[in-house]
């Protein structure tokens, strides 16, 4: 029995050698294959595999292979109309183990205590895999126009401090006029992303939605990388940069959020 597993052929992901040891494209096919869930996670039931494909930056020929397997694997399912996909039974499991053990509960405890002592929605955004996503929305304060923050980086607080922080992203990043008064220059935005980076804080006005502002701060991990962002948003002329008071209790409470994230 011992030789006829040593002189077997190689079974997929079945040998010792296999299971432990990443080789050529493996690594990045399990970056993508990710990226496709988090992409579901966040456009919603229903994406389409050219919305997923768009969002994780894989081509299309790609994610379509991919697609069925994660179907396979139970990661993903179809929605009834076959038009789109959703989140499968797999991955439910794995929000339900994460959500309770870990860190999440902290993070989601010592936002809901910071809640009380502003007036302003209070939402917190990771940055994993250079992605804008909300991991902790204010229930009281609903964010409108979500799908487009994430879409349009130059044009909202938490994206600004994203881009201050990985410039790589700015490698193709095309300026979408959201609103009248969206950001359209390069040299205007490299200019506010060294405002950031100097000062510590992102502002935007209208930028992304008309009649709202906000002010957004980075949150570290222990290594003291920018591992997501904590913002408040509201009315234009409410949310202000000037507001000083408002930048410090934001800042300190990123700092009561480092390594939760």
């Amino acid at each position: 029995m011992t030789a006829d597993r040593a002189t077997a052929g190689p079974r997929s992901g079945k040998q010792i050698g296999d299971e432990t040891h990443f080789s050529g494209q493996q690594p990045r096919a399990v970056q993508k294959a990710l990226g496709m869930l988090e992409a579901v996670a966040h456009l919603g039931p229903g994406t389409t595999a050219k919305e997923i494909a768009t969002f994780a930056g894989v081509p299309s020929a790609t994610a379509y292979r991919m697609l069925n397997l994660l179907v396979a694997e139970g990661f993903l399912v179809r929605v009834p109309d076959l038009s789109g996909f959703a989140l499968g039974r797999r991955t439910a499991e794995l929000s339900h183990a994460a959500s309770s053990s870990g860190p999440a509960p902290t993070l989601h405890e010592r936002v809901e205590d910071m809640r009380t002592h502003t007036r302003f929605g209070l939402h917190v955004a990771s940055f994993a895999g250079g992605r804008l996503r909300f991991v902790d929305k204010d229930p009281d304060h609903e964010i409108i126009g979500i799908a487009a923050l994430a879409k349009n980086l130059h044009a909202n607080a938490l994206g600004k401090v994203l881009l201050a922080h990985d410039e790589r992203l700015l490698s193709g990043l095309e300026l979408r006029r959201v609103t009248e008064f969206t950001l359209g220059d390069f040299d205007a935005l490299y200019e506010q992303l060294r405002s950031v980076r100097l000062q510590g804080f992102a502002f935007e006005n209208q930028e992304c939605r008309l009649g709202r502002s906000a002010v957004a701060v980075p949150v570290r991990d222990h290594a003291d990388q920018v591992a997501g962002g904590l913002c408040v948003q509201g009315a234009s002329g409410r949310v202000t940069d000037e507001d000083r008071e408002l930048v410090g209790f934001l800042l300190d409470c990123a700092r009561q959020l480092t390594g939760l994230l």
